[in-house]
C-alpha cells in the first residue's frame, strides 16, 4: 500500500506535483495537505493577541479555497483526502510524513534561483533535506 503526502497549495507548481502523483505513480491513498502560513497571511492575519480560533478559521477557509482546484483523475483508484494545519510549511510536510504513515513525498518547487531563494528559501529544499522518506519535487 503506497500512501502519498502531496503539498498542496494550488499554485502552478502545486498543480504539477499532482499531475506527477497520478500520472507516475500507482498511490493507494493520497493525503493532499494545505499549509496555512500566517507569516505569509498579510494584513488578513488576526490579530497575534487575538485567540487561536480565529487563526484556524481563516486557515480553514484558505484551505477550502484552495481545495475547490483539486481534482482526483476520475481514472484513479486511489482514497484521497484532504488537511489543513497551520504552521511552518516545511516543517508541517515533514511532520505529517513522520507521523501519517506516509512512503514518499511529493512537493512543487517555483525554482527560484539566486538571491530570490537565498531570501525566500525553499520550502521544496527543506523538505527533501529533513523528510524521513523519499521526497519527488517537481517543477
Amino acid at each position: 500500500m503506497t500512501n502519498i503526502l502531496l503539498a498542496y497549495d494550488g499554485s502552478e507548481p502545486a498543480e504539477h506535483a499532482r499531475k506527477v502523483v497520478f500520472d507516475r505513480f500507482d498511490p493507494s491513498m493520497v493525503t493532499v495537505l494545505f499549509v496555512f502560513d500566517p507569516g505569509e497571511a498579510g494584513y488578513e492575519t488576526p490579530d497575534p493577541f487575538g485567540t487561536d480560533t480565529e487563526l484556524t478559521e481563516l486557515a480553514t477557509e484558505r484551505a477550502e479555497e484552495v481545495f475547490t482546484k483539486f481534482e482526483t483523475p476520475a481514472e484513479s483508484n486511489a482514497t484521497v483526502r484532504t488537511v489543513h494545519d497551520v504552521g511552518d510549511p516545511a516543517r508541517t510536510v515533514v511532520d505529517y510524513a513522520e507521523r501519517d504513515d506516509i512512503n514518499h513525498v511529493v512537493v512543487g518547487s517555483h525554482g527560484r534561483e539566486g538571491v530570490s531563494r537565498l531570501l525566500l528559501g525553499s520550502v521544496a529544499e527543506k523538505v527533501v533535506r529533513r523528510s524521513p522518506v523519499p521526497v519527488t519535487v517537481v517543477r
